[in-house]
């Protein structure tokens, strides 16, 4: 790691060298058996020829993928641009959305660090200053000031001066892909700054003002849902014969018949899944339905375009494309008069449907929309189901999504069920809202150019896999399997590649999976060891 002490000038340097250079000695020591460095994975540099052409002068890890310019005048043209988009970020015709909790972030922030004790991403990098929650935003609070207040020498003595060049705006492109935007730092700021919010705003000014997005969320992302149905690329007759697959196998393994049905026009319920789920978690959705019809529900899927694939990559990134999405989604449940939409196990469609999604979504599109949480919680509860814990008598821990528990507070609803039907259930600590994030936040769960993939689990990840272990503790014998709980899609992704990255299965026999999978294994009617013990 770099030795000397960063400053936020720093970001500004024309020098053709990282700000700093992490190691992983430099990072937040693990517990065992990761106290052993021979434990530890190895960190990949980044090769020359990347260095060539891309703009990897923040960390030496590479997010984004953004070409250098070829000319000065192409530097310049680049940040006017950015000013441009700065303008906009700051005025309500263009920002309505969003102005006041970012005003209120650039205004008030009192510098007292809460947040940064807050911050796992802080605290996995060994509490390097390039990852302190207040770096990102006080650039950006400099720069409000000064090009956007213009508030000159007073305001420059006042709040601090910052050149703008090139060097900076490329900086802060990977800087706002640091940030795994729980917003932990959030809750926890005495008076309301979202220090979270800030790396969002800079994405969306990027994204939307100078065309430069991570292409996993935009390429890959929401252009190809908006165009397709689904960023899986998986068009609605595919997604139709997948499930058809699905339902044909969980009828056979549980020996009940499952159908899902599509398309039901009145239905109660409109289930809407993270198709990622369909492809690489396929007993997910298989156990929704077997739940759905063993609790009598009146439910659908549609095969209208995004009325198969809940998640919306605009929430990360850009607002306008966010809208797009979501409006297909309201469009899909409209179509079909259904009396409400259930959101499947992802915790940023909740985000996106439930919460952002009020201030694009009005009229007859305003469809009431709900987690799957709480309605699980009543069927399990009801004794619809009958269910035996013994089937599930081995270690669990759950996993809070960020977006579910945090931002929504949905925090109890899959803890009674967890403790319904798993005997072995134990906590993280800390957990609810105050719980870390997985470290695949923001859509860095589908992020793994270059060397990004090493920071996402050695920094990101980190304070992650510390609670994991600290959970199963006692039992990381791999003799005794254990089951991570984790009821959201992305944060399943992140943990597929991170037990794996940490040899986590091998080692120690820790399996990660859905609740509903939990649900299904208990079910004195279905065939018992619906949990396979393999890795997935």
């Amino acid at each position: 790691m770099n030795k000397e002490k960063l400053s936020l000038a720093d970001i500004s340097k024309r020098e053709k060298k990282p700000l700093v250079h992490l190691e992983s000695q430099d990072l937040m020591p693990l517990p065992a058996p990761f106290d052993d460095p021979a434990r530890t994975p190895d960190w990949r540099p980044l090769s020359a020829q990347v260095k060539e052409k891309y703009e990897c002068f923040l960390d030496d890890t590479c997010a984004v993928s953004v070409p250098q310019p070829k000319s000065r005048e192409e530097e310049e043209a680049l940040v006017a641009k950015f000013l441009s988009g700065l303008e906009k970020l700051f005025s309500r015709e263009n920002n309505w959305t969003f102005l006041q909790p970012l005003l209120l972030t650039m205004d008030y922030c009192a510098k007292c660090q809460t947040c940064a004790e807050a911050c796992h991403v802080f605290e996995g990098s060994g509490r390097n200053e390039l990852y302190r929650p207040t770096y990102r935003s006080e650039i950006l609070r400099r720069l409000y000031f000064k090009y956007v207040q213009r508030g000159g020498l007073l305001s420059a003595w006042q709040h601090g001066d910052i050149e703008l060049n090139w060097p900076l705006v490329a900086r802060l492109i990977e800087l706002s892909y640091r940030c795994n935007i729980c917003r932990r730092c959030a809750q926890t700021c005495p008076i309301g700054a979202d220090n979270g919010l800030v790396a969002h705003e800079l994405r969306k000014l990027f994204s939307q003002e100078m065309g430069i997005a991570a292409k996993e969320l935009h390429d890959s992302g929401s252009m190809l849902q908006l165009k397709v149905g689904s960023s899986t690329g998986m068009n609605a007759e595919a997604v139709k014969d997948n499930i058809a697959f699905i339902d044909e196998d969980i009828s056979e393994k549980t020996g009940i018949e499952v159908k899902t049905p599509w398309d039901v026009e009145g239905a109660d319920i409109l289930l809407i899944h993270n198709a990622g789920e369909i492809l690489a978690w396929p007993e997910n959705p298989g156990a929704f339905a077997l739940i759905f019809n063993a609790a009598g529900l009146s439910w659908t899927m549609s095969s209208e375009i995004a009325g198969y694939d809940s998640i919306n990559y605009g929430v990360w990134y850009d607002d306008a494309q966010f809208a797009r999405v979501a409006i297909k989604h309201a469009e899909a449940a409209r179509k079909l008069k259904v009396k409400k939409i259930v959101l499947g196990e992802c915790g940023h469609a909740h985000k996106a449907l439930t919460v952002i999604a009020d201030r694009v979504l009005t009229g007859d599109l305003n469809i009431p929309r709900e987690s799957c949480m709480p309605l699980l919680r009543d069927i399990v509860m009801s004794g619809r189901l009958k269910l035996d814990p013994a089937r599930n008598n081995f270690p669990v821990t759950l996993h809070d999504p960020c977006n579910l528990v945090r931002l929504m507070g949905v925090v109890e609803p899959q803890r009674e069920i967890v403790r319904k039907i798993c005997p072995q259930f134990r906590e993280m600590e800390p957990h609810g809202v105050d719980n870390y994030c997985c470290g695949g936040g923001s859509g860095f769960a589908i992020m793994s150019p270059h060397n990004f993939s090493d920071w996402r689990f050695q920094v990101a990840g980190r304070k992650k896999v510390e609670q994991v272990l600290n959970a199963f503790r006692e039992c990381l014998d791999p003799s005794i399997p254990k089951y991570l709980c984790a009821p959201c899609s992305n944060c399943k992704g992140q943990f597929r590649d991170m037990l794996a990255y940490y040899d986590l299965w091998e080692q120690h026999r820790i399996l990660y999976g859905g609740l509903v999978e939990l649900i299904v294994n208990a079910m004195t009617d279905v065939k018992p060891g619906f949990i396979e013990w393999e890795w997935r």
